[in-house]
């Protein structure tokens, strides 16, 4: 599956990206700045914020860079694609790790615990991989 079907928010979200683009442009010595696509996390655990607690940056170039935040109840990984792309590119979503595909680049993702892959799905949008995963204990 690879958008969340009841998304509602999702328009909100890309206006808001939108605008954040617009801000980030207007700051002096912007010229340096890039805005790949946006996460934004509207749940928060009881204990607070949510925590990154890996961000990975590939020991070779096979590799596709991402990002990690773990909630109690989720996970939320964000991958940078390659630019031109030949085909669509894909998150395969097994109980204990993430594989995330594009071309012939894979990178794996391998999980502290198991996951529910029924209620877990991935999005693809300029150039960006949102994956959210929810944990299995938490159901």
């Amino acid at each position: 599956m690879q958008n969340n079907p009841g998304g509602p928010y999702d328009d909100v979200f890309q206006n808001l990206a939108r605008i954040v683009e617009d801000i980030v442009k207007s700051m002096p010595e912007s010229q340096h700045a890039r805005i790949i696509g946006y996460t934004i996390i509207t749940r928060q655990t009881a204990d607070g914020d949510p925590e990154v607690f890996r961000i990975d940056t590939p020991d070779d170039e096979g590799e596709i860079p991402y990002e990690v935040v773990e909630t109690d109840n989720e996970i939320f990984i964000t991958a940078e694609l390659p630019c031109n792309l030949k085909n669509a590119p894909f998150a395969d979503i097994e109980p204990q790790c993430v594989r995330i595909v594009a071309d012939d680049r894979i990178t794996t993702i391998m999980l502290e615990g198991p996951i529910d892959r029924v209620h877990s799905y991935y999005r693809v949008h300029r150039g960006v991989m949102d994956i959210s995963l929810k944990k299995m204990n938490n159901l």
